[in-house]
């Protein structure tokens, strides 16, 4: 099966917004490393808040305040390393990275001093389903890719706040209640309503979902049963739906063509 960057259709460069819940992070830096293993800089950040990445997942960490700052310092650092991360500086508390407004997303995206910008543009407090808030998910306008993100771990599970973020606003958009086994379903129609994950998507960029975790005992299933239930939905419908895991490593299962690649 192809690598994270086919199955997401990436393809000339530009900016890759992460949403949703269960693997924004790690989502993005497994593939900021595979883009880089290519040999195209690749600038990982955010506009809400991450825990600072270790050395592993991204060699170096700029945390500035302005585009131009953040600019000056990448071009010593790009010769050595072709991907890095930046933040808005100092770190919070807890080691986390403090996000740029999209704006600034859009300046750096605009300089041309990266090949790929990935952006983890919402917040889940590591829970692995989530429903936006209304100034949510925060969606830089340069970007050409949405991917919203689920954990196939809280499907087939009761739906509490364990397990769910932004829970008045799941129980909203799904029609569930509370307690009752998350299904494929209501999966389903936090992708497809115009105000659930993909919420906000720039007009024009690729909506894409990844459904994590298809390693786990009947996740393959569920999955697909998810997909069944977004085509059989009302559009707009993501334009692919990725089926895959990534920890211990990324590894795509199967994907699924809802809409025509633009």
């Amino acid at each position: 099966m192809e690598g994270l960057a086919e199955s997401l259709l990436l393809r000339g460069g530009g900016v890759v917004s992460l949403v949703g819940a269960g693997g924004k992070t790690t989502l993005m830096f497994h593939l900021a490393a595979e883009l880089a293993r290519r040999g195209e800089t690749v600038l990982t950040t955010t506009t809400t808040r991450i825990l600072a990445p270790e050395r592993e997942e991204s060699p170096i960490l700029i945390l500035a305040r302005t585009p131009e700052e953040v600019l000056e310092r990448a071009k010593r650092a790009i010769t050595r390393h072709r991907h890095l991360t930046a933040g808005c500086g100092p770190l919070l508390p807890g080691r986390k990275v403090r996000g740029f407004a999209p704006e600034i997303v859009d300046a750096l995206w605009l300089s041309g001093g990266f090949r790929w910008i990935l952006v983890e543009a919402d917040g889940a407090a590591g829970r692995p389903l989530k429903a936006p808030e209304a100034h949510e998910p925060v969606i830089p306008r340069s970007s050409g890719w949405v991917v919203g993100l689920v954990g196939l771990d809280a499907v087939g599970r009761p739906l509490e706040e364990a397990r769910v973020f932004r829970m008045a606003r799941v129980l909203e958009l799904t029609g569930q209640k509370p307690g009752t086994p998350i299904t494929p379903l209501s999966v389903a129609r936090l992708l497809l309503h115009p105000h659930g994950i993909l919420k906000g998507s720039p007009e024009g960029a690729l909506r894409l979902a990844f459904l994590n975790k298809a390693d786990l005992d009947g996740a393959l299933e569920l999955a697909r049963e998810i997909v069944k239930w977004i085509r059989r939905g009302e559009r707009p419908r993501p334009n692919r739906v990725i089926i895959g895991q990534l920890r211990p490593g990324p590894h795509v299962v199967e994907w699924h063509d809802l809409l025509p690649d633009p």
